[in-house]
């Protein structure tokens, strides 16, 4: 339980330092952008490095592989379905209320949980598999599409080729896809490599959470910004529908229990990552949205997660 509770109020600390520093005006919305750039270019990219090329593999790919994939498949594939055709939602929007409804806070949160509260912090690996290899770059894939305009007159080969490539070009994947090379194969970074990529990785989560916190105290106050009820159907998506995909799926179409169900089960109950509204910022979609849901997400998560805690480990 106490890392549960470390990791939150780590969290709560560092956004409400953000907000702290927006009130005194020490930052503001340019230092917002340049901590979202930060992130996003440099330092998310050198973390998904560092994270996933020190992961064991078979730690990656296991049973609780297809139990993670699979419950963010459930609750995104609602999500989708819920933007388009009810909310009427443009693509890009969709993709952030998918991403709302199924990107766990695997990293700043999950890790800390994972050692503390499940005793290996190991056991998150398949959710950062899944989220950094399939739900991220598909995404991405959809907001790249949207976001860049190639020049007219460009030919249809050449028009291919660039939407092809485009996912490999991003640099949260390109991180992605090299983690996950480094830990397939086993190659070591040389300490000269591996240190800066470290020290730069350690800077991403910071820079997210002061951009969060940066945006609570500019931006529309939650709540006010995005209808509640479509906050309130992707938080019960994150919150619910997803850990309980989880447990069903590991439990009755993998086999598993014990320590490694309640692992896919507390972890797909995480909320939504902090990095969903660093993508919004950069794509400038659904900025809210992902703002407001990650706010209620994190502060009803805490009891949910408790909770699950004391049904399966009892």
């Amino acid at each position: 339980m106490q890392g549960v509770l470390a990791g939150f109020a780590t969290i709560g600390i560092i956004i409400g330092l953000g907000f702290l520093l927006a009130q005194l005006k020490v930052l503001d919305a340019t230092a917002q952008g340049v901590l979202t750039r930060i992130a996003y270019y440099v330092a998310s990219p050198a973390l998904m490095v560092t994270v996933l090329g020190g992961t064991d593999v078979h730690r990656l790919l296991s049973a609780n592989l297809i139990a993670s994939l699979a419950s963010v498949a459930v609750s995104a594939t609602i999500a989708v379905l819920l933007a388009r055709l009810i909310w009427k939602r443009e693509a890009g929007e969709t993709v952030i209320a998918a991403f709302c409804s199924a990107y766990v806070n695997a990293g700043n949160l999950g890790l800390p949980i994972a050692a503390y509260a499940l005793g290996d912090a190991a056991l998150v690996a398949p959710m950062l598999l899944v989220q950094l290899l399939v739900l991220q770059p598909t995404g991405l894939a959809v907001l790249d599409s949207i976001t860049h305009i190639p020049s007219p007159g460009i030919s249809r080969r050449r028009l291919l080729l660039i939407r092809v490539t485009r996912p490999l070009r991003n640099p949260l994947a390109m991180g992605s896809l090299v983690g996950l090379m480094l830990a397939l194969t086993g190659i070591k970074l040389p300490v000269l490599i591996n240190v800066p990529l470290t020290l730069v990785g350690g800077i991403a989560v910071p820079s997210m959470l002061l951009a969060y916190g940066i945006s609570l105290r500019l931006g529309p106050r939650p709540g006010a910004g995005e209808p509640p009820s479509q906050v309130g159907t992707l938080v019960l998506l994150k919150l619910v529908i997803q850990p309980i995909a989880a447990y069903l799926i590991g439990a009755y179409a993998v086999g598993l229990d014990g320590r490694d169900l309640l692992a896919v089960t507390v972890i797909a109950a995480l909320p939504t990552a902090q990095n969903v509204f660093t993508l919004a910022m950069r794509y400038e979609r659904g900025v809210i949205l992902a703002r407001d849901t990650i706010f209620v997400a994190t502060l009803l998560s805490v009891p949910v997660i408790l909770g699950i805690t004391w049904l399966l480990a009892f």
